[in-house]
């Protein structure tokens, strides 16, 4: 059932919460998904059998979360994810981060560490804002971002992507590979090598950088960017456990 959180910033945020006994699961989403995914879903009735506690949630502008998806930026849905984990969760959680949700988990490892107890990301995409789509952009692209604030790029999953002149500056207030990142806690870093969003050197770039005695990347062949099939939820399902048990 789906309930909703007023944050301090003044966003309402849409959420699915379970309880249960243990340590909790936070489940957070990538770039214009919503918390209606496959994995979010298939997550939260695997914890259902577990009686484990579950979270997942919409950030602004995503889903069924108030707000319009181009006035947001990585701060904002930053705030969003923290809002939620300090207001509906209790004790350390496993974050487990999908893409961009994978870029959010890692600023709340460094913003609410004592929160989280361990980490899963799946197809992580640090400060793709700036490697990913400024990097990608010709003069042309950025002439037309700054001068009218937007530009539309090619999605493979719906419609194009708004890319905001906001999002892109917002982004480098909040880029994770530019400093230490100390993760001193268990974390399984997940990628196919099939993914066109996210590429393999982003994983193994993400893997060289991180800080901890208990860091794994596991690279699956011919998974693509959603990691979303039986095999897949499997292997994440595996993963989290993996996790809890040094929690």
């Amino acid at each position: 059932m789906t309930d909703y959180l007023d944050t301090p910033s003044g966003r309402r945020i849409a959420y699915n919460r379970l309880e249960g006994e243990g340590t909790g699961v936070v489940f957070l989403g990538g770039f214009m998904s919503d918390m209606a995914g496959t994995k979010a879903v298939a997550l939260e009735q695997w914890a259902a059998a577990q009686g484990r506690p579950f979270l997942r949630f919409d950030y602004s502008g995503h889903g069924e979360s108030a707000g319009e998806f181009r006035d947001g930026c990585i701060g904002d849905w930053a705030e969003d994810a923290q809002a939620v984990i300090e207001a509906l969760t209790e004790g350390p959680q496993v974050l487990v981060g999908s893409s961009m949700g994978g870029w959010i988990s890692l600023l709340m490892c460094k913003r609410i560490h004592p929160r989280v107890g361990g980490l899963v990301t799946i197809a992580a995409a640090p400060d793709f804002t700036e490697d990913g789509f400024w990097a990608s952009f010709d003069e042309a692209d950025r002439k037309a971002l700054m001068d009218e604030g937007v530009v539309m790029v090619p999605s493979d999953y719906a419609d194009p992507y708004p890319i905001t002149r906001r999002l892109i500056e917002d982004g480098r207030d909040h880029l994770i590979l530019r400093s230490p990142l100390a993760l001193p806690f268990p974390v399984r870093f997940l990628q196919g090598t099939a993914d066109t969003s996210v590429s393999v050197e982003t994983a193994m770039q993400l893997f060289d950088h991180a800080a901890g005695d208990d860091i794994r990347l596991t690279l699956v062949k011919g998974a693509d960017h959603s990691f979303s099939t039986v095999e897949c939820l499997k292997i994440i399902e595996a993963a989290i456990f993996d996790v809890l048990a040094g929690v």
